[in-house]
């Protein structure tokens, strides 16, 4: 009402801001468009004081993007984290009036195609109603703590009558075996009371017995009582076992249902599915669509190997563990191991990579490499192939299914369905959020990237899963000013295809923040002398130094200077390119530092991929305009972990610093390893790193867009190390301390089986599955998504 007020008293000054952005003669603006222009307006005009503090001002700070023809100006406001209005104003009666999120996306439909092309009858995708009923969190700060809201809702409703949940409870014990191996309880508990009995008189057999004592010592009577293995490994884990399990029967609480469930042995076999790219452990990382992904999958591997054989100890159960990563067979490897159907993965016991190739109509293999945006019409035959493949392997059903990408989360969709098994889903990026207007323009870029295809499995695989781990809270709800990766998902349009009226739910109980480590094993403290490998010390040497390399260009005149280190795929969205026009353009930081980059190939025949070919050629430009060579060492090689872990602790002897320039980054595991190494960072303020970093105390944020600017900070950076030199030890120190505190592969590992147990257990005994929604989905994925799939194989 405060808003209409204003624009009633002063019509002639918002006509003549509307008239400035009509001038621009853009159909869509952006937040950044809609702010830098009022501010011009403001600064030019006199009533600039009257605008600046009004109601007008805080609705432009709070659009985020405006859609505008010559008649009407629509605009999307986020007034706050996941809270959207839309609005439309018209441009000659200065008329401001609320609009429908369907209304919105219309009008930009019609932008897109025309008036002529206009459809009067739209196809709507809408989730809302079939969550109604859900539980759902209120408060954008307890986003991405789904697990914790969901236990706590949950167990209230399930016990508010005690006898019902306390059945509901036996049943799920009941049920758990593994490989012919009864676990928990026996037949010879048949209802509740007995459960009570039994117990009480377990805890005071097992009274008698010293605290150490083990399984063989007690089992027999256990079992007499109907107790099976699976409560502990010692008397005092089973004595403890026991009593939170009869204190969750007398009066439940949440927490204690919690740490009980986190004990109950469930999860022994898991699938995780990564089907695009060169997925391997050698001389694969620096290929098209893998690198930080693959890096995550196999530390995540040990990660939950280790936590699973330490939580299988625990509960006295001597079972092998298994993980199988299911990936792509690629006959043409390249001189990859990518042709080999199961490949153990170093530094585990039990866990590989399985190979399963893509199959034609006709069902021969495709021999060669696809991009990841290609390879959506042979993912169905390929779950179908992957069913197969890892019930042999595994000789049953997997406990848990973890897809990655749009791909493998929609591969695990189909599998989870088919063998009813509980699904995690991690994106690792979301394209649409990295590709200006792309569900939009989506028929212009159809014929390169296929969003059509993406977007559509993104939203299936999004509502199907089980739970959705993401890294930081950025990549779900984004900040006050930033729209997050997920929930840009909550609305959005494919003219002339479908329009999603609501989509994903930011506020589902289905997100859970997991944040990633580096493997402590390689990236460690540049201080920890006895830890370092001094026989790497001469190929680093010859690596940043070193003369006539194919691999390399430029040669580092001033070896007296500190090094400032970025290492990344050389595509658009890294930025590579950009970070070292900002070096260019800035005397004082080229005066400070040298620049060293470890991205793509230099050769750039040497390339497969059209993106990293321009970004080849953009940076032998700038190498020449800048005359660089004397300062910028420029390196296409793939870099072992041993060998990048030592180079980042290199950097960190010369007192230099890590960069990390992305337009967008969905996490920055770079980041996490230059910081475990103790190595001051600066990255991108878009994306995880803004979260990763507390800003001047663990690192520094640079603005991408500003690349002026960002290069200024760097250079301030080193110029008071110069005159405070406690400066950089007080930043390596900090960026320790933040890792410690929270990204380390241990605390992930445990959060995730944690998780898994957890929505298992609701899974089983409340309808989180959610049977309408899931026939809905499956529909949208027969009329939709098949028929786009199938378009891409002709």
């Amino acid at each position: 009402m405060e808003l209409v007020d204003f624009v009633g008293k002063h019509r002639d000054v918002v006509y003549l801001l509307l008239r400035r952005y009509l001038a621009l003669q853009k159909p869509f603006l952006l937040r950044s468009d809609l702010i830098d222009e009022f501010d011009n307006f403001c600064d030019e005009k006199e009533v600039g004081s009257v605008l600046r503090n009004s109601p007008l001002a805080a609705m432009i700070q709070a659009v985020q993007e405006a859609a505008v023809d010559p008649e009407w100006i629509y605009l999307s406001i986020r007034p706050g984290i996941a809270s959207w209005e839309y609005y439309r104003i018209h441009a000659e009666v200065i008329q401001i009036e609320t609009v429908t999120i369907s209304q919105f996306l219309e009008f930009k439909a019609r932008l897109v195609l025309g008036p002529q092309q206009d459809e009067p009858w739209p196809l709507k995708v809408d989730m809302g109603p079939f969550n109604r009923e859900f539980p759902r969190l209120s408060e954008t700060r307890s986003i991405g703590r789904g697990m914790d809201f969901l236990n706590r809702h949950l167990s209230s409703q399930l016990f508010k009558e005690l006898e019902t949940g306390g059945q509901c409870l036996l049943n799920f014990l009941s049920v758990h075996h593994c490989r012919g191996q009864p676990l928990m309880l026996n037949d010879r508990i048949q209802d509740l009371r007995g459960l009570r009995r039994a117990l009480r008189r377990a805890v005071d057999f097992l009274g008698g017995f010293p605290k150490a004592a083990e399984w063989e010592a007690v089992g027999h009577k256990l079992q007499e009582l109907g107790f099976e293995r699976g409560w502990g490994g010692t008397v005092a884990q089973m004595e403890d076992s026991f009593s939170l399990l009869m204190d969750i029967l007398e009066a439940p609480d949440p927490g204690n249902l919690e740490r009980f469930l986190a004990r109950i042995p469930m999860i022994f076999n898991i699938v995780i599915l990564s089907p695009h790219g060169y997925f391997g452990q050698g001389n694969i990382l620096g290929l098209p669509d893998t690198g930080g992904q693959v890096v995550y999958i196999l530390d995540q591997v040990r990660a939950l190997e280790k936590e699973m054989r330490r939580q299988l100890k625990e509960e006295g159960l001597d079972i092998e563990p298994q993980i199988l990563v299911v990936t792509r067979l690629i006959p043409e490897a390249q001189g990859t191991r990518c042709d080999q159907r199961l490949e153990a993965i170093v530094g585990t016991e039990n866990a590989a990579i399985l190979r399963v190739p893509f199959r034609s109509a006709a069902g021969e293999a495709l021999p060669y490499w696809l991009s990841r945006f290609e390879v959506w019409p042979y993912l169905e035959r390929y779950a179908m192939d992957v069913e197969r493949e890892i019930l042999a392997e595994l000789e049953g059903s997997p406990d848990l299914i973890i897809g990655n990408y749009s791909d493998g989360n929609l591969v695990a969709t189909l599998l989870a369905h088919r063998l009813r098994v509980t699904q995690c889903n991690i994106a690792h990026a979301l394209e649409k959020t990295k590709y200006l207007y792309s569900d939009l323009y989506w028929r212009e870029n159809d014929a390169q990237y296929h969003f059509s295809c993406q977007f559509t499995a993104d939203f299936i695989a999004m509502n199907s899963a089980d739970f959705i781990i993401t890294s930081t809270y950025q990549e779900i709800a984004g900040d006050r000013s930033s729209v997050g990766q997920y929930e840009s998902y909550g609305a959005y349009i494919l003219p002339g295809l479908y329009q999603v009226v609501q989509g994903i739910d930011v506020f589902d109980p289905k997100f859970n923040i997991v944040s990633p480590g580096a493997d402590a094993e390689v990236y460690f403290p540049y201080r920890e002398r006895k830890r370092r490998l001094r026989g790497l010390r001469r190929e680093i040497e010859e690596l940043i130094w070193g003369n006539g390399r194919p691999d390399a260009r430029g040669r580092l005149q001033d070896k007296g200077k500190p090094l400032l280190f970025t290492m990344a795929r050389l595509d658009r969205i890294k930025n590579i390119t950009g970070l070292v026009e900002w070096y260019g353009r800035c005397e004082r930081l080229r005066k400070q530092v040298n620049l060293v980059v470890v991205a793509g190939y230099v050769d750039e025949a040497q390339s497969a991929d059209s993106e990293e070919q321009a970004q080849i050629a953009r940076m032998h430009q700038l190498m020449e305009e800048y005359e660089l060579d004397n300062q910028v060492r420029w390196l296409g090689t793939l870099l072992q972990k041993n060998l990048a872990g030592e180079l980042y602790r290199f950097v960190a002897d010369s007192r230099g610093a890590f960069v990390q320039p992305a337009l967008f980054e969905a996490f920055g595991l770079t980041v996490i390893e230059a910081m475990s190494s103790g190595l001051p960072t600066f990255a991108t303020c878009y994306g995880g790193p803004l979260e990763i970093i507390q800003d001047e105390i663990s690192g520094f944020h640079i603005n991408p867009n500003h690349g002026e600017e960002a290069a200024g900070s760097i250079a301030d950076f080193f110029e008071r190390c110069q005159v405070e030199p406690e400066y950089w030890e007080n930043l390596s120190q900090g960026a320790l301390r933040r890792i410690r505190r929270r990204y380390t592969w241990d605390l992930y590992a445990e959060r995730m089986m944690t998780l898994s147990r957890i929505y298992g257990f609701w899974k089983y005994v409340t309808n989180l599955e959610r049977e309408e929604s899931r026939r809905y989905l499956e529909m949208f994925y027969n009329l939709q998504f098949r028929p786009l799939a199938q378009q891409m194989e002709h």
